[in-house]
């Protein structure tokens, strides 16, 4: 007879300890020993159980279920902070969807810093001093001295974080509450939006979006500022939080992320001002403030936040084709924006005019940087080319009713976690949807955990083989 062991029985809490123990002990060597594999699986059980409340009665509008492609693809680009929808987010999801939708979003962005840059650190602790350099350099902050320990550098990543959105917050709960909106509803659609700006996200809870608000500058300017920051990455934040405006302290991360950010700001708000002036379809009968409003906030969210003020399918030819080149470059390294960054955008147009000056060495800034990372970076924007390219086939063979700049803007907009969209994710069968689901967990997980294997995967060589120049070009 099976005896049943009475609660509270210390040899079933000693099983149970020892069961937490095993867990724990397994992390740590998969973390020390493939930080990438573990970082890919912390995503895939977060999408997996966001998936599954999603697709529950209780968090659609109706009060039926959702079915699964739909629900995994709000999931993964809730998760990956992406944006892109196949459903209403008004309409179809009920108050707890959308609070499940919210919540998956901070997560996700959370989870990019700390997969990012936490993750590193903790494998510093069993890789050596050759290992905790390559963490030190990867993190690129000269503030890594005080980021020795996990915990601390998690209170500061979550602290940071909150106290920002927390400030965007209560601003837009005034606006919305000065637009008619009561308290409560005011207060949830503020913290909604502070949330999603903050994160790169640019999931709306109306059912028009922004488009209600799009001269309204008290409104989109904190979205903007917000988003912006949340762009840059934690690594600058946390140099611009211990140095301030004391620019000789910067690092070069710091200066390369500012500069090359702040001219696509620039040269996107040109570019997209002047190919949409005289275009009725979007701003072409608004007044020169208005073009000018416009102009800026879709060149900041062009590169990772999501919201639009226009129909994308109504662009200029021309506009659609910067507006993929923006998408695709995205914003600061371990930060909650996709793309390739815009480090790497740097160190690629550095290292052609390095080049093109004949100097032997890429310089900036007064530092040279490494041939490997420059190695790295072309590395980068080769699998960001090749993953665009094999989604757009994949959605033209899923979807052949789909144009093709249509499936490039998607396929670009879903690997750069963008969330900007032609309406071409709604129409897409389930074998579409599945194809932008890929490309939405590469391009949030992908280019992060590629760059950190290439990064490790420092060997030592003894020999040299003679060299060679093939002829280039």
């Amino acid at each position: 007879m099976t005896s049943i062991a009475p609660a509270g029985d210390p040899e079933e809490g000693n099983a149970l300890t020892r069961a937490g123990a095993r867990v724990r002990e397994y992390v740590d060597r998969l973390a020390a020993s493939s930080p990438s594999r573990l970082a890919l699986g912390v995503f895939v059980v977060g999408i997996a159980f966001f998936t599954l409340l999603l697709a529950t009665p209780i968090s659609s509008a109706t009060g039926e279920w959702t079915s699964l492609h739909d629900a995994m693809f709000t999931a993964v680009s809730a998760v990956c902070v992406t944006g892109l929808t196949v459903v209403s987010t008004a309409t179809h999801w009920s108050f707890f969807g959308q609070l499940v939708m919210i919540i998956a979003v901070f997560v996700g962005g959370l989870g990019i810093l700390t997969l990012a840059s936490v993750l590193s650190l903790a494998v510093t602790k069993r890789l050596g001093v050759r290992g905790k350099l390559l963490a030190q350099q990867s993190m690129n902050t000269a503030a890594s001295g005080k980021l020795g320990e996990v915990g601390s550098l998690l209170r500061i990543v979550i602290t940071t974080s909150v106290i920002i959105q927390g400030i965007l917050a209560l601003w837009l709960t005034i606006r919305f509450w000065t637009y008619g909106e009561g308290l409560w509803l005011g207060l949830w659609h503020g913290i909604f939006y502070s949330i999603s700006a903050y994160n790169n996200a640019g999931f709306t809870p109306h059912s028009d979006g922004l488009v209600p608000y799009e001269t309204d500058a008290l409104l989109l300017f904190p979205l903007m500022i917000g988003m912006f920051i949340g762009s840059l990455g934690f690594p600058v934040i946390m140099v611009l939080l211990k140095y301030r405006f004391h620019t000789r302290k910067w690092n070069l991360h710091t200066k390369l992320t500012l500069v090359t950010s702040g001219l696509l700001v620039v040269g996107g708000t040109l570019a997209w001002g002047l190919s949409e002036w005289n275009n009725n379809a979007t701003i072409g009968q608004m007044s020169v403030g208005d073009k000018l409003l416009h102009s800026l906030f879709a060149s900041v969210m062009t590169r990772s936040g999501g919201f639009n003020l226009v129909e994308m399918d109504d662009l200029h030819p021309a506009t659609m084709v910067f507006t993929d080149a923006l998408m695709f470059a995205g914003g600061g390294s371990a930060s909650t924006a996709g793309g390739i960054k815009v480090t790497t955008i740097a160190v690629m147009f550095l290292a052609i005019l390095a080049e093109a000056r004949g100097t032997p060495q890429v310089q900036a800034f007064g530092r040279r940087i490494p041939e490997s990372t420059m190695r790295v970076a072309i590395s980068v924007l080769a699998m960001g080319a090749s993953l665009v390219m094999v989604g757009t086939i994949a959605l033209l063979a899923s979807y052949p009713s789909a144009t093709l700049d249509h499936a490039v803007f998607e396929s670009i907009s879903a690997f750069a976690t963008v969330g900007l969209s032609t309406g071409l994710s709604g129409e897409l069968p389930p074998a579409g949807k599945y194809v932008l689901i890929g490309l939405m967990f590469m391009g949030r997980v992908g280019t992060i955990t590629f760059a950190t294997a290439l990064a490790m995967r420092h060997r030592r060589q003894l020999y040299q083989f003679p060299e060679e120049r093939p002829i280039i070009g």
